[in-house]
C-alpha cells in the first residue's frame, strides 16, 4: 500500500512585503502618522495578535483597500508584560515582588519596534517609494525592507 505525504508548507504561497520600523513611539501614534503620511486608514483591531495562550500580546491595526486589492498591517514586535518573579527568599514573609519581561514577535529582530506587513494581489507597490515616504517622518528613526523567507519565526506573520 502505497503512503502518501502531504506537506502543508507547499501551499503556504503568500506575497507580502515586510518593513521593519524603528521609533519609540507609542503605537497609535505610529498609525497616525501613517495614516497621515502614507494616505492609508488603519485602525486598531479589537483584538490583539495574542501566542501562546495570552502568554505575549501585540497591538494590530489593519487597514484593506479593497480598491488596490492591498491589505496594510501594523505589529509591534515588542510585548513587555510584568510577572511575578519565581524565587525563595528564605524568610518568613513572603516578598510580591515582580519582574518585566520583554517578549518578540519576530525574535530574529528584536531592535525592531514595529513591522508593516503589506500583503497584494497584483504586486502593485512600491516599496521604495514607502521607505522614502517612512524616512520622511522625523519620529521615525530608521526603516527598512526584510525578506520575510530568511525568518525562522515567519510563522507568527500569518493572520
Amino acid at each position: 500500500m502505497a503512503l502518501h505525504k502531504l506537506l502543508v508548507d507547499d501551499f503556504y504561497d503568500d506575497e507580502y512585503k515586510l518593513i521593519a520600523i524603528h521609533c519609540r513611539l507609542e503605537d497609535y501614534r505610529l498609525a497616525y502618522l501613517l495614516n497621515k503620511n502614507l494616505d492609508l486608514n488603519l485602525k486598531r483591531k479589537d483584538e490583539d495578535l495574542d501566542f501562546e495562550y495570552l502568554k505575549s500580546s501585540y497591538s494590530f491595526f489593519e487597514w484593506n483597500n479593497e480598491a488596490q486589492y492591498i491589505t496594510w498591517n501594523l505589529i509591534s514586535n515588542i510585548c513587555k508584560k510584568e510577572e511575578d518573579s519565581l524565587y525563595s527568599t528564605g524568610t518568613l514573609f513572603a516578598s510580591n515582588e515582580k519582574t518585566l519581561k520583554t517578549y518578540y514577535l519576530i525574535s530574529e529582530y528584536k531592535k525592531v519596534d514595529y513591522f508593516i506587513k503589506i500583503s497584494n494581489e497584483i504586486q502593485n507597490v512600491n516599496e521604495h517609494l514607502v521607505l522614502k515616504k517612512l524616512q520622511a517622518i522625523p519620529e521615525i528613526i530608521t526603516s527598512y525592507t526584510v525578506d520575510p523567507l530568511k525568518l525562522k519565526s515567519r510563522d507568527h506573520l500569518i493572520f
